[in-house]
């Protein structure tokens, strides 16, 4: 049964809620065929404006060839103008099965003189030129005609005669729409085919992605090798190149959890195996000292054990999430003085010898960024690695310098101890590595994880001889910051 306040999901709602998902090839070829469609009718128009000029020319000339033929008849005199046509003239005028052919001579003082009584006159204001061809274009027995005209002079005075001469438009637009025909017909073969082909082009350009994609499909779970990008596109090749730096970074992470597990294994399983050994011994014990003694070893090498996984987990932090933790300006000085304070007891303990010299405070504009939980393991793990090298009668030093003038600052810890040989200073750096000839129980830890967290600090760790006034041996741990004032974040 359900719950009254639970509501059912309704698995429809998602999809409302749900980006579609583009496709890359249907994007692309939108924007390749959505121009070529559109662009497809304003290229008809545009011919057919073309044609229509194409086609009015040759009719334009031969229009303008009769008008000329016509003007031989007509014939000025000191009594007006007349006009004579003979039979081959009479043939100019003659209409055929498409056009039809008007015209007109007129006397603008004593009318027609010939053709046509209801012909439109010019339109144009403009002072009439003897002899000058024009051309318009009109409607003559309400069909549209395209005209030529000419003004001719009579003989006995500065009038003007009008001669017109006008042709209906049909072989003009029979040839025009011959000319759209032979553009458009090929067109309607040319447009599908070059969709055709575009359509090829991009799946054979769109190839190289399926065929990456197989390969990564193919790859086995554990095969974090990068990918081939000898035969990767130039477009793709950034892609692909951050997924095989995201590869690496995740063989590296993955690298660094099994390392850490098989540690985390083998350094714990000595001290469990010592806890189920005196757990034993305890158990068969009958004389209460002895017991006793059993029962205090098992508490060392729980002890040792605690230690071991405390530092254990140290280390993963550091080496897994100190970049991701966030940042806070620290004051170095102050950070180093707590921690000592806070390990005061256990140098006691241990019959050490702990102080601190430097600075109360770092100045405000040299302050540094960094996270304060993982800058404090860090320092805890350097002092409490004096301390227990030191022994008994031993003298730890913490310090903290600072050059104003840089902003550089160093952290120290100086101590009494055996020391580590210069040849190995750089082993030691490294996890679960013990210097030989210390004779001092540990898990090979603390400075490695020092040296994660200075990396994550982009902080350098070197080591040297402590020869001091008070001692003529031991080791001298610094971890130098880059400068980084604080004018420099604002």
């Amino acid at each position: 049964m359900r719950d009254d306040d639970e509501t059912p999901t309704n698995p429809m709602s998602f999809g409302l809620f749900q980006r579609e998902q583009r496709s890359l090839f249907g994007e692309i070829l939108d924007w390749m065929l959505t121009p070529l469609l559109l662009l497809w009718p304003l290229s008809l128009a545009l011919t057919w404006f073309v044609a229509q000029g194409i086609a009015s020319k040759p009719f334009d000339r031969a229009l303008e060839f009769n008008l000329q033929a016509l003007k031989q008849f007509v014939v000025p005199s000191a009594q007006g103008v007349s006009f004579n046509l003979n039979a081959q003239a009479r043939d100019l005028l003659r209409a055929d099965d498409t056009d039809q052919i008007y015209f007109q001579v007129l006397d603008p003082r004593s009318g027609v003189i010939s053709g046509e009584t209801d012909f439109p006159l010019p339109r144009d204001n403009a002072t009439p030129i003897p002899g000058q061809v024009m051309l318009r274009d009109d409607v003559v027995h309400g069909a549209e005609v395209r005209v030529a005209y000419t003004w001719l002079p009579r003989g006995d005075s500065e009038r003007l005669v009008l001669m017109q001469v006008a042709e209906t438009r049909g072989k003009r637009s029979t040839l025009a729409t011959e000319i759209i025909k032979g553009v458009m017909v090929p067109q309607f073969v040319i447009l599908p085919l070059a969709v055709l082909l575009v359509w090829l082009a991009l799946v054979r350009g769109i190839r190289p992605l399926n065929e990456l994609e197989q390969r990564i499909r193919a790859r086995k779970p554990d095969d974090l090798s990068p990918i081939e990008e000898s035969f990767i596109p130039q477009e793709v090749a950034p892609l692909v190149s951050s997924i095989n730096d995201l590869l690496l970074r995740l063989k590296t992470s993955l690298t660094t959890q099994k390392r850490f597990l098989a540690d985390a294994a083998h350094q714990l399983k000595t001290p469990l195996a010592g806890l189920r050994m005196q757990a034993e011994l305890a158990q068969r014990e009958t004389d209460s000292l002895e017991m006793r003694g059993s029962l205090q070893q098992i508490a060392r090498a729980s002890m040792r054990a605690t230690h071991t996984v405390n530092q254990l987990l140290a280390l993963a932090r550091a080496e897994t999430t100190g970049r991701a933790l966030p940042s806070a300006r620290i004051d170095l000085a102050r950070l180093v003085t707590a921690v000592v304070q806070d390990s005061v007891p256990r140098a006691l303990e241990h019959g050490v010898d702990l102080g601190y010299e430097g600075p109360d405070e770092i100045p405000e504009d040299c302050l540094m960024e960094g996270n304060p939980t993982l800058l404090q393991e860090m320092v805890r793990n350097l002092v409490d690695n004096a301390i227990h090298y030191s022994g008994h009668g031993g003298v730890v030093t913490a310090r903290v310098l600072l050059d104003r003038f840089s902003g550089v600052q160093i952290l120290q810890v100086e101590d009494n101890g055996p020391g580590i040989p210069e040849n190995e200073r750089e082993l030691v750096l490294q996890p679960f590595y013990r210097a030989l000839g210390t004779n001092v129980d540990g898990s090979g830890l603390g400075l490695a994880i020092v040296h994660e967290i200075a990396q994550q600090h982009e902080a350098t760790v070197f080591m040297e001889d402590a020869h001091s006034d008070r001692h003529d041996r031991g080791l001298r741990a610094s971890v130098r910051f880059a400068p980084k004032r604080a004018d420099q974040h604002e």
